[in-house]
């Protein structure tokens, strides 16, 4: 099997789990609520009231699960976030020579810049900016806003390429000897509409991404030396937290 085959393969399979889930999740209330009215101590003659009971709960049933299907996708990109999220820190524990994930920095023109993920490797330092999604994106490197159709859902997003080029310029002010790349990682069963940009990659790519920069020729002891200094520019206290929260809302 090719590697486009397979990555197809997965690419399917994934889609599927993202259906089953949401339809179990939305499923819950039509199935459960009248099972419980069936389970109950009703008379179910013509003249009682078992009939009007059942109906009623048929009817509440559905009300549920027209509620419960707004959710049910929420939930269940919540749920694969959160596996693609794994699968990244999994990759980049099996090919990085030290991760640093969720800092905060000083920005390159004031404010904080929050790092998703800062790699060392031995070509440098790799920038990495996740975003999960399913469905179709389209966007170019300039445009400032990018797509993701979903089905029927549809929303604009922020080019996550602009965006992580303000982290790596955060880092280089702070270790501006070193070399910084920029990847963007989309994580999630996400397909483009167009080639993307070389630094635009899907998460079943990163291990081999991350092979080509181990292979890199930088001295151990500039590359240690300049992590180190990045390291010591973390922000971990609870104020910077608080600080870059209310950034983002004002922004």
């Amino acid at each position: 099997m090719s590697y486009y085959t397979a990555l197809a393969a997965r690419q399917h399979y994934a889609r599927r789990m993202m259906l089953i889930i949401r339809t179990i999740i939305s499923s819950v209330p039509l199935v459960s609520l009248p099972v419980l009215a069936a389970d109950a101590d009703i008379e179910t003659g013509i003249t009682s009231v078992g009939p009007s009971m059942f109906m009623f709960t048929i009817a509440i049933a559905l009300i549920l699960t027209l509620v419960f299907r707004a959710t049910a996708g929420r939930l269940a990109t919540y749920l694969t976030s959160r596996l693609g999220r794994l699968r990244v820190r999994r990759t980049l524990a099996r090919h990085a020579t030290a991760v640093m994930n969720d800092a905060i920095l000083p920005g390159a023109y004031g404010g904080l810049a929050r790092i998703d993920y800062a790699v060392l490797t031995a070509a440098g330092i790799v920038c990495i900016r996740t975003v999960h999604c399913n469905g179709v994106v389209s966007g170019s490197g300039d445009e400032a806003q990018w797509t993701n159709i979903d089905g029927v859902s549809r929303r604009r997003f922020l080019n996550p390429m602009i965006q992580n080029e303000g982290r790596v310029r955060a880092v280089q002010k702070i270790v501006p000897d070193a070399a910084v790349a920029s990847l963007v990682v989309f994580t999630g069963s996400v397909e483009f509409s167009s080639p993307p940009p070389a630094n635009v990659i899907r998460v079943d790519q990163l291990g081999a991404r991350m092979q080509q920069h181990a292979r890199g020729t930088g001295q151990i002891s500039d590359l240690e030396r300049q992590w180190a200094s990045l390291q010591a520019h973390i922000m971990s206290d609870l104020d910077s937290r608080k600080d870059f929260a209310a950034q983002i809302s004002f922004s």
